[in-house]
């Protein structure tokens, strides 16, 4: 089955190719860009769109690889022999399967998102690469081997918050998801927002554009904090004067703590702005 986007995401060719071209080479796809750009939800997409179930691991800077696989609950095991507990004779039941277990003994195919690994150590990607790639693990504590009845579909997330290292890398099928272009920009809000009056979507659109284009912006508004722009916009009913000045200069849109999420970002627009009217 080939992904072809879908009603509720807007997908760029190369993007669709990316998916198709993991899942022929059954590579990991690990895809990067800016937060906000739709990373999270592809996988999401992809998974609901050929209607595979989705397991989620969302990686945090504590997490370990091997809470992926399994972890033995020596702790709990201990406290039953003390109480008495029959179940200690099984360590079976003192075994807590991680993701990487369940998507591997699947009786189905199902899509495995590995969401932010950079977040983690920097060793994180590393203690997965024989997983990743012969799709197997052992498990000493029950001594059986772990591996995949159906291959799962893998995406990985990055925000490049760090390097992945390059046997990580050469294991995977790579794609940046630009920053979406003015038309395909309006294909996305338009999925979000399908009664929005083409007037307001393109002076909003502007406004959003002009904000993201200031050269020196600390944080660059995304896609994600457009959206919430616009359904501010539209609850406060906000006039489409309010959007654009008289003379077609950028001007500070309102509620523009949507977009801008920080004090030096919004002193740095309120200098441009004051320039602007200094040299009318």
């Amino acid at each position: 089955m080939k992904f072809q986007g879908s009603s509720n995401y807007i997908a760029t060719p190369d993007l669709m190719l990316a998916v198709n071209a993991a899942s022929t080479l059954k590579r990991p796809l690990l895809i990067k860009g800016e937060p906000g750009t739709g990373k999270t939800m592809l996988a999401e997409e992809v998974a609901s769109t050929l209607g595979m179930p989705l397991l989620e691991w969302h990686i945090k800077s504590t997490t370990k690889a091997q809470q992926g696989l399994y972890e033995y609950d020596a702790v709990s095991r201990l406290r039953d022999s003390q109480l008495g507990d029959s179940r200690v004779k099984d360590i079976q039941n003192y075994i807590v399967k991680g993701v990487l277990w369940r998507a591997f003994t699947a009786e189905e195919p199902v899509a495995l998102l590995i969401d932010e690994i950079d977040k983690a150590d920097i060793e994180f990607p590393n203690d997965l690469l024989r997983e990743l790639d012969r799709m197997e693990f052992y498990c000493y504590e029950t001594k059986e081997l772990i591996k995949a009845k159906v291959r799962p579909l893998v995406f990985i997330t990055s925000n490049n918050e760090k390097e992945l290292p390059d046997a990580f890398l050469r294991r995977c099928f790579f794609h940046y998801i630009k920053f979406p272009e003015s038309q395909t920009m309006q294909d996305i809000v338009k999925v979000h927002f399908p009664n929005l009056k083409g007037d307001l979507l393109t002076r909003a659109l502007k406004a959003f554009y002009d904000v993201r284009n200031l050269p020196g912006l600390k944080k660059k508004p995304s896609t994600s904090e457009l959206l919430d722009w616009i359904k501010l916009l539209v609850s406060e009913d906000i006039p489409l004067s309010a959007l654009q000045s008289s003379d077609e200069k950028i001007a500070l849109p309102p509620m523009v703590g949507a977009l801008l999420k920080n004090e030096q970002d919004i002193s740095l627009f309120e200098k441009l702005i004051f320039m602007q009217s200094k040299n009318r």
